[in-house]
C-alpha cells in the first residue's frame, strides 16, 4: 500500500511537470496578443510585425505538432521531453532579449518548435505513470486549465508590462518562462521514466512532413504580408500552391507505408466534423482577440494594464463557466452543452459588436464587461468538452494521434486567425474592429449545426 501510494505521488509530480510544460506553451501562443504594440514601438516594423509575431509561434507549433508524436516513439519521449522544454526556455531567453524584429520573429519560430517537440510526449508520460484506473481522473483538470490559460494570457501581460521588470517594457513576458523552464526541466530530469510506450518499429514519413509543412507556409505568408504589399502576383502563386501542396499531401498519406497522420481518424463522421468545429471556432477566438486588444490600445489609448484588466470579466466568466461544465453541464446534457457554449458566445459578440458600432461617450472598461462575461462564459463551456466530444469514437490506438491533429488544428487555425482577421483589421480600418467582432460571430454560428453531427456524449 505503501509503495503504491509512492508511486501515485510520483505520478501526481509527472503530472505537475506535464502541465508547467503545457501552461507555458498555451500562455506563450497568446501573451503577445496584448503586447503586440509595445513590442512595434520598442523595435519598429509595420502592422504586419503584429501578426507575424503571433503567427510565427502558432504556425511552427502546429507543423511541428504533428510529426513530434511519431518521433517520441523513435528518440524516446523522455528525451523529446527534456530537449523541447530546454529548447523553449532557451527560445524564451531569446526573444526577450532580441534587438530587433527579424530577430524576436525567428526567436518565436525556435520557441513554437521546441514547443511542438515537447507538449505530445507529455500525454505519453502521464499515461505511463498513472494506472488506467486513475487515468481519466488524472486529465479531468487539463481541458479547465488549459482553458483558463487561454484566458489569463494577456491578463498577465498586461500586469507584467505595467511591472516593467528591471526596465524591460515588453521582454518580461517572455523572460518570465526562464525561471519556470529552468524549474520544470530540474524537476523533469529526476522525475520523468524513461521509458514511455515507445515503438521501434516507427517510421517518420519525411515527403509527407515536407508536403504538409509547406502547404502551411504557402498559405500563412501571404496571408499576412498581402496587404501591406498590395496583393502581388506572387501571393496569389503561393496561395495556389498551397492547395497544390495539401492535395499532394493527400495522396502521398495514402499511398505512404507510415503516414503522419492515421487513416482511419478520417473515416470517421465524428472526428472530421469536430476538425472543422475546432478550426472555426479557434480561428474566429485568435483574430477577435488580436482585434480588440488593438481597439483598445491603438484606437482607444488605453495602456497595456488597463486593456488586461479588461479583459477580467472575460476570464471570471470562462471560470465559472469551466467550473459548471466539468462539475455538471457535461454530464447531464451532453453534446448540448457545445451548442450553448457557442450560441451564448454569438450572443456575447453580438452585444460587443452593438458597443463597438455605437460607442456614444468615451467608452470605459465597464461599457464592454457585460458582453465580455457573456463571451467568456460561452467560451469556457466549449473550452471543457470538446476534444472529449470530437474524439467520441476514435479507438485506443487512434486517440494519440488524434489529439496531436487536432492540437495542430487549434494552433494553426489560431495563427489563421491572426493571419486573416488581422488583415482585415487594418484593411477596414476606422471599423476594422467591429468587422473582426462580427466575422468572429459569424464562424461560430457556422460551427454550431457542425456539433450536431459529434457523438452525443464523450
Amino acid at each position: 500500500m505503501t509503495v503504491e501510494l509512492s508511486s501515485l505521488r510520483h505520478a501526481w509530480l509527472v503530472l505537475a511537470v506535464v502541465f508547467i510544460a503545457d501552461v507555458m506553451d498555451v500562455v506563450d501562443s497568446t501573451i503577445a496578443n496584448l503586447a503586440g504594440p509595445s513590442i512595434r514601438a520598442d523595435l519598429g516594423g509595420s502592422d504586419t510585425t503584429l501578426q507575424w509575431v503571433l503567427s510565427a509561434y502558432t504556425t511552427a507549433f502546429a507543423i511541428g505538432l504533428i510529426t513530434s508524436g511519431r518521433l517520441g516513439d523513435l528518440v524516446g519521449r523522455r528525451r523529446l521531453f527534456l530537449l523541447g522544454l530546454a529548447g523553449f526556455t532557451l527560445a524564451s531567453l531569446a526573444c526577450g532579449l532580441a534587438p530587433g524584429v527579424g530577430f524576436l520573429v525567428a526567436a518565436r519560430v525556435v520557441q513554437g518548435l521546441c514547443g511542438s517537440v515537447m507538449i505530445p510526449q507529455g500525454f505519453a508520460l502521464v499515461k505511463v505513470v498513472f494506472p488506467p484506473d486513475r487515468l481519466r481522473q488524472a486529465l479531468i483538470p487539463f481541458g479547465p486549465v488549459m482553458g483558463l490559460a487561454t484566458v489569463a494570457g494577456p491578463i498577465l501581460a498586461g500586469w507584467l508590462l505595467h511591472l516593467d521588470l528591471f526596465g524591460g517594457q515588453w521582454r518580461s513576458i517572455f523572460l518570465i518562462n526562464v525561471p519556470l523552464g529552468a524549474a520544470a526541466l530540474l524537476m523533469a530530469w529526476f522525475l520523468l521514466p524513461y521509458h514511455a510506450g515507445e515503438d521501434p518499429a516507427a517510421r517518420l514519413d519525411l515527403p509527407g512532413v515536407a508536403l504538409l509543412t509547406a502547404a502551411s507556409a504557402l498559405l500563412i505568408v501571404p496571408l499576412v504580408q498581402g496587404r501591406e504589399l498590395g496583393w502581388p502576383a506572387w501571393t496569389y502563386a503561393m496561395l495556389a500552391g498551397s492547395a497544390v501542396a495539401l492535395a499532394l499531401f493527400v495522396v502521398s498519406e495514402r499511398r505512404s507505408a507510415h503516414p503522419v497522420i492515421t487513416p482511419s481518424l478520417f473515416g470517421k463522421r465524428g472526428f472530421v466534423v469536430g476538425l472543422l468545429i475546432v478550426a472555426g471556432f479557434f480561428a474566429a477566438l485568435s483574430g477577435f482577440q488580436l482585434a480588440f486588444n488593438l481597439l483598445l490600445q491603438l484606437g482607444l489609448h488605453w495602456t497595456p494594464l488597463h486593456t488586461g484588466l479588461t479583459l477580467i470579466p472575460w476570464a471570471l466568466g470562462s471560470a465559472t463557466a469551466v467550473a459548471l461544465a466539468g462539475a455538471v453541464l457535461v454530464r447531464r446534457l451532453g453534446r448540448t452543452t457545445l451548442h450553448l457554449g457557442l450560441g451564448t458566445a454569438v450572443a456575447g459578440l453580438l452585444a460587443l459588436w452593438w458597443i463597438v458600432a455605437h460607442p456614444g461617450a468615451a467608452p470605459t472598461s465597464w461599457s464592454f464587461a457585460p458582453a465580455l462575461l457573456v463571451i467568456g462564459f460561452g467560451t469556457g463551456l466549449v473550452f471543457v468538452p470538446l476534444f472529449d466530444f470530437v474524439l467520441g469514437d476514435a479507438t485506443a490506438q487512434e486517440v494519440g494521434t488524434g489529439s496531436g491533429l487536432l492540437n495542430a488544428v487549434q494552433q494553426f487555425s489560431g495563427a489563421l486567425g491572426v493571419a486573416a482577421l488581422g488583415t482585415v483589421f487594418f484593411a477596414a480600418a476606422a471599423h476594422g474592429a467591429e468587422l473582426v467582432i462580427g466575422l468572429a460571430a459569424a464562424l461560430f454560428l457556422i460551427t454550431l449545426p457542425l456539433v450536431g453531427l459529434l457523438p452525443k456524449r464523450a
